[in-house]
């Protein structure tokens, strides 16, 4: 029997696959048959309180206290994986997701993998098959990085990638049975800071993050792609409407950044980063504005990857990274409301672990997917590496659609 359970208070981040959805925007970490116990997201008000119950009229909120967990799923035999929530196995070094329009029924996701420049199409229930294949070069931190579906992809199918070759980092562009466009060349490239990620800013452009390509003055100098955030249209010209007119620089001060993201209502949006010297960083995207004013820090620098938004008056800002989901409790108007906690590290026995997490990407407002890079400095198991779905339970007047 499926075990569900209800946050009483704000958002906390967990892994899940097969969930009924339902009530205020929240990740559930339930998958089918399994359930885990997070790390509780702080609040000024109070704590969530994990409730066991059971389909109560009126779904009001559970009484007495939390059960035990059912059983935990068996490891991995092989590529074969038990886990409801893993929708893909034995890929290598998944550093790329974006996640396929639908409706939850059944889930699926690009997933491209960095150092052999794969992309494989996830589905829920299926094995995955193979939608493309980039040329990259796996210099250092490169390779393939990141993917965004075009912001009409429902009429163009088109589908963007950011890549390392032997020459530069650029922006592509390619279709299933396609061979890839160059959007976008001449990023700097260089021995490290090579990383780079896509995301649509919701009007019709692509925002761009690229890696100061080893060259820290480089994200300060206004003549260089490299260590930037950059809008440009689909055609890869400077989007109109950016700070200065016929730049594609949208803001400045990256080194080496994991993922890019917005909230479902088009007002907030954040970059992640991970310098070589100092701490990891997430900040919020404003036009123009330099990355120089972190809204959060990590001085145990865990690797931080793609992140996902969701707008409630209590919300999570989730992060991919090395140790688990980075859980940044945030308000509407943007700003950190307490410390981060990390859900999916595995350090009980009632939560489990997916080792490290490196992509990140929403499939619809009630569903994400994430990616797995355990082959690439991690302790891979047999099904590694994976592509993970993460739910968002609803219950009570969460996120609408974009």
């Amino acid at each position: 029997m499926r075990t569900r359970y209800r946050w009483s208070a704000p958002l906390a981040l967990l892994a899940c696959g097969g969930l009924v959805l339902s009530g205020c925007a929240r990740f559930d970490d339930t998958a089918a048959g399994q359930a885990f116990t997070p790390a509780p997201v702080p609040s000024p008000e109070s704590p969530p309180q994990v409730q066991e119950h059971g389909d109560s009229p009126g779904g009001g909120p559970p009484t007495g206290p939390a059960q035990a967990p059912p059983s935990p799923v068996p490891p991995p035999q092989g590529c074969k994986d038990f886990d409801k929530a893993v929708i893909a196995t034995c890929l290598d070094t998944v550093a790329a997701v974006a996640g396929l329009p639908g409706e939850g029924s059944a889930p699926a996701a690009l997933a491209g993998e960095r150092k052999t420049g794969r992309v494989m199409l996830a589905s829920s229930g299926h094995d995955a098959t193979s939608f493309a294949q980039l040329d990259v070069q796996a210099d250092g931190d490169g390779g393939l990085t990141s993917l965004a579906l075009s912001p009409s992809y429902v009429e163009d199918q088109l589908v963007f990638a950011y890549v390392t070759t032997a020459s530069d980092n650029r922006v592509v562009r390619f279709a299933k049975g396609q061979a890839p466009k160059p959007v976008l060349t001449g990023i700097p490239k260089g021995p490290t800071g090579n990383r780079g990620a896509l995301a649509s800013d919701g009007s019709g452009a692509l925002l761009v993050a690229t890696g100061d390509a080893g060259n820290p003055a480089a994200a300060a100098d206004p003549n260089s792609l490299a260590g930037k955030v950059l809008r440009i249209d689909v055609s890869g010209k400077p989007a109109s409407g950016n700070p200065t007119s016929g730049s594609a620089v949208y803001a400045s001060g990256l080194h080496s950044p994991g993922g890019i993201c917005r909230s479902s209502d088009g007002k907030r949006a954040w970059v992640t980063d991970h310098p070589a010297n100092g701490p990891d960083a997430v900040y919020r995207l404003q036009s123009g504005q330099p990355l120089n004013t972190p809204a959060w820090t990590w001085q145990d620098r865990p690797s931080l990857g793609g992140c996902v938004d969701f707008v409630d008056a209590n919300g999570i800002l989730g992060i991919a990274s090395s140790t688990g989901l980075q859980n940044v409790p945030v308000n509407k108007d943007g700003a950190v409301t307490g410390k981060p906690t990390v859900t999916l590290d595995g350090k009980s026995k009632a939560t489990t672990t997916y080792g490290r997490l490196s992509a990140m990407s929403m499939i619809n407002p009630q569903l994400a997917v994430a990616g797995t890079v355990n082959k690439d400095g991690g302790k891979p198991v047999s099904s590694d590496d994976r592509v993970v779905l993460i739910v968002v339970s609803d219950t009570g007047g969460g996120p609408g659609k974009d």
